[in-house]
């Protein structure tokens, strides 16, 4: 991890949408990159559910159905999959809850569920400030307040260290609640504490762990549960721990466990004598416990909490949620106003990120032409741009001016919540410095108004006001062709059906080369065909995207079971081969280059590159980037060379965030088109040929095989004298070497479509480097020969074979 010196906050701003109006004791959870909030208050308790886009930065409410909860506050709150469970919390002063409601973020739709009660002993009373935590398929409820009085008016406190445990049924619904036998001391009762679970990858059960806390005065200590021993002990930590604090929140990167925020005592007073809130005070300081090693490492100290505007200012009661190894931070009180004696909440959204990114999968071509190419690579969530690097066999001439260089990377800010933030990055280092500061942009919402404190027994209940409501084929000709596989890992991200039938209201890519907002108000819940399409040699393929929509609940229902379609899903995109026989030659080895130089392409914000040009490096420079905090010039100093014809080059790319740069991805290798060799065939289109008696789950044994077409190369640079088509077949030889498929011939003629049969499929290589799929390729050829093929993956959800 960064020194605390090195943190680079970000304060996201310029929003759009409905921002949710300033709150504390709200809670988020985590849906891919949507930062779902619900709950909290100020000026009453907040019932409606707001969402976040990490990508988009949009704010939206989805419009929920059902059994919608009330409002409420310091509830628990967990995701599973696209599930979302809520237990408890007040929903009035004095009033505290121990419902439990399921919400379908799939589908928006909230049920209230009922779990059976424990066999021996109560089911969990109303309480507030509990935790909740997940690991599997249960939830662990500990601790928390409820009142013992039965008027809520007449608030009487009790802490609570009662254990339970929720046991989830797969997909939806509850079993019910047991109360385990546990081992060893048991923590002593609390509220606004902070649980959460960490299981070691190599080794070790799963432990939860539980810190801090509220009882009449603030904790620091550190308690651990081993959830397969249900033994309770407090592990020996080394470092500075944590100053005592409640309302403070904990999340979990890796093998780290990041405290931010909460009450806190005063600067120099003694934590025995100060049991009220006036002695009392919000901090910024930020911690992390290594899980692996038990030791406490401090980020940032109270003595750097004076620091104004480059991190977030003190708060409690605010919500973290970590996506990828980024943490975003939203709202939360800031003390109170003590000429008012009223609370000040947050109304800003911070994020950090706590990691170098890892490695972007391999560059993919898109298209190629004599002197250019069109590349992309899989996105990586959470950067903030991507270093793009080639070399060639080619000898290049050397800048000969020594460029200066600019200022270390960490400086270069790229906010990806800035509107038009997919348009590459400007050469010149400074100007993007310049173009890209980071805005305090108010965010747009409801004033908030204070309104008078009340007597505080609690954390939070202090925080909240009394009156606050609630064919055939034709393949005589059955060549096997040994072609080696260059592409790599296909992370076939924004393709194929969403696994979960997830509609989250939120950007729906038609590819992974340009995307285009979602902003139509019925349900989309399923994608029944997704290409990435791709060509070389001229040929842009054009994008098949079918969104099923539906409007009534029987349909939406029916959904979530992937029904029998004569769309399939289909990923395209080019291989890295140039054909110059009549059956396609082996592309272009794949070179060691590690003694080769290295230039850079330039810095891209999003995750595809035009490049028909690279940086030459300054005279004497052996590299112009490297790994990790290294220097980058400025580009519009450098001198730059162009592609060559039928030339191969080998590419890499890098992801950057605001810890530096991170890992490079594998080395792929293409080459420039030769001038008069057709293009690649595009828009490949597969369809499935089903029997007489339709049958609701399509597999291979009931399917008289699939439609597989074509349009012609958009630069076929002469007659196209044929097409040829091939399947990846299963062989032995690729269980012994899997970076090698072996391809079929299963289609040549003048046609732009061939039917392949089921006996052919059911001989058909599944392809796991992603998510399981078919392989096809398809070339065409012209007087010259065979030009370059375009690859297709047919996604497939379950293999019956």
């Amino acid at each position: 991890m960064a020194a605390p010196s090195l943190l680079n906050w970000r304060r996201v701003s310029s929003f759009t949408g409905p921002v949710p109006r300033a709150r504390h004791g709200h809670r988020a959870v985590a849906i891919r990159e949507l930062m779902i909030i619900f709950g909290g208050g100020n000026e009453g308790i907040a019932d409606e559910l707001h969402v976040y886009n990490t990508v988009t930065n949009q704010w939206f409410l989805p419009a929920v159905r059902g059994d919608i909860p009330p409002g409420c506050a310091a509830h628990g709150f967990v995701c599973d999959g696209t599930r979302i469970l809520v237990f408890g919390g007040m929903v009035e002063y004095g009033r505290y809850s121990n419902e439990l409601y399921e919400l379908q973020a799939s589908r928006w739709l909230w049920k209230k569920v009922k779990p059976h009660p424990p066999s021996s002993g109560l089911p969990p009373c109303p309480r507030l400030g509990h935790s909740f935590s997940l690991y599997g398929n249960k939830c662990y409820l500990f601790g928390g307040l409820a009142n013992e009085s039965e008027d809520s008016n007449n608030n009487v406190p009790r802490y609570l260290n009662d254990f339970y445990e929720l046991e989830l049924q797969h997909g939806s619904g509850v079993v019910g609640w047991s109360i385990p036998v546990t081992k060893g001391i048991v923590p002593s009762p609390r509220e606004s504490h902070t649980a959460v679970i960490y299981c070691k990858k190599d080794s070790g059960s799963p432990k939860m762990y539980v810190f801090g806390g509220m009882c009449g005065a603030r904790l620091d200590d550190l308690w651990q549960l081993d959830l397969e021993t249900m033994s309770w002990s407090k592990p020996e930590t080394k470092g500075t721990v944590p100053l005592p604090r409640s309302l403070h929140t904990a999340s979990v990167i890796g093998n780290k466990m990041y405290i931010f925020g909460g009450w806190v005592p005063h600067k120099g007073e003694n934590i025995e004598t100060s049991p009220h809130d006036c002695e009392w005070r919000c901090t910024s300081s930020f911690s992390y416990l290594n899980l692996d090693t038990a030791e406490w490492t401090t980020l940032v100290s109270d003595s750097q909490e004076d620091k104004k505007n480059s991190r977030p200012r003190p708060r409690a009661g605010h919500c973290a949620v970590a996506i990828g190894t980024r943490l975003y931070f939203w709202s939360g009180r800031d003390g109170y106003k003590k000429a008012l004696n009223s609370q000040v909440c947050c109304k800003d959204l911070w994020y950090l990120d706590t990691e170098k990114p890892p490695a972007p999968s391999q560059v993919q071509l898109i298209k190629a032409t004599t002197n250019s190419f069109h590349v992309k690579w899989d996105e990586v969530p959470t950067v903030e741009g991507y270093l793009l690097q080639l070399n060639t066999d080619l000898p290049h001439q050397t800048a000969s001016s020594d460029s200066s260089l600019a200022p270390n990377l960490q400086g270069v800010r790229m906010d990806p919540h800035r509107p038009g933030s997919n348009s590459t990055v400007p050469n010149s280092i400074s100007d993007t410095t310049n173009s890209a500061k980071t805005e305090h942009t108010p965010m747009k919402g409801t004033s908030v108004k204070n309104r008078p404190d009340l007597k505080a027994s609690t954390d939070f209940n202090a925080a909240l006001h009394p009156s606050m409501a609630t064919n055939t084929s034709n393949h005589n000709s059955c060549v096997v062709d040994m072609l080696r596989k260059n592409e790599g890992p296909h992370t076939s991200a924004n393709i194929g059906v969403l696994s979960s039938c997830l509609d989250l209201r939120t950007v729906i890519p038609e590819t992974s080369v340009s995307s285009s907002v979602s902003s139509a108000q019925t349900m989309v819940t399923q994608q029944t065909i997704k290409t990435e399409s791709s060509s070389t040699n001229g040929a842009v393929v054009k994008d098949e995207t079918s969104l099923t929509t539906f409007s009534t609940k029987s349909e939406v229902d029916d959904t979530c079971a992937l029904p029998a379609t004569k769309i399939s899903r289909v990923e395209t995109q080019a291989t890295a081969m140039s054909f110059s026989k009549e059956t396609p030659s082996n592309p272009v080895a794949t070179v060691k280059a590690g003694e080769r130089q290295w230039c850079d392409v330039g810095i891209f914000k999003n995750n595809t590159a035009l490049v028909s040009q690279f940086y030459l490096l300054p005279k004497g420079k052996q590299s112009i980037s490297k790994i990790g905090n290294a220097d980058v010039p400025d580009y519009s100093l450098l001198k730059k060379q162009d592609l060559v014809p039928g030339t191969g080059y080998r590419f890499r790319v890098a992801a950057i965030n605001g810890c530096g740069i991170g890992p490079f991805s594998k080395i792929s290798e293409f080459k420039t088109c030769i001038p008069g060799f057709p293009g690649a065939p595009s828009a490949v289109r597969i369809s499935k040929v089903l029997p007489l008696f339709r049958e609701e789950k399509i597999c291979f044994q009931n399917v008289e095989g699939i439609h597989l077409s074509w349009e012609p190369p958009t630069s076929p640079s002469g007659n196209i004298l044929e097409y040829s088509a091939y399947l990846a077949i299963r062989t032995a030889q690729i269980q012994d070497n899997p970076s090698q498929l072996v391809f079929m011939r299963i289609y040549c003629g003048l046609k732009t479509s061939c039917i392949v049969t089921a006996g052919q499929l059911a001989n058909a290589h599944i392809d796991y480097t992603s998510r399981p799929a078919i392989v096809f390729r398809i070339s065409a050829k012209n007087e010259k020969g065979y030009g370059p093929a375009t690859q297709v993956r047919w996604l497939q959800d379950k293999i019956h074979l």
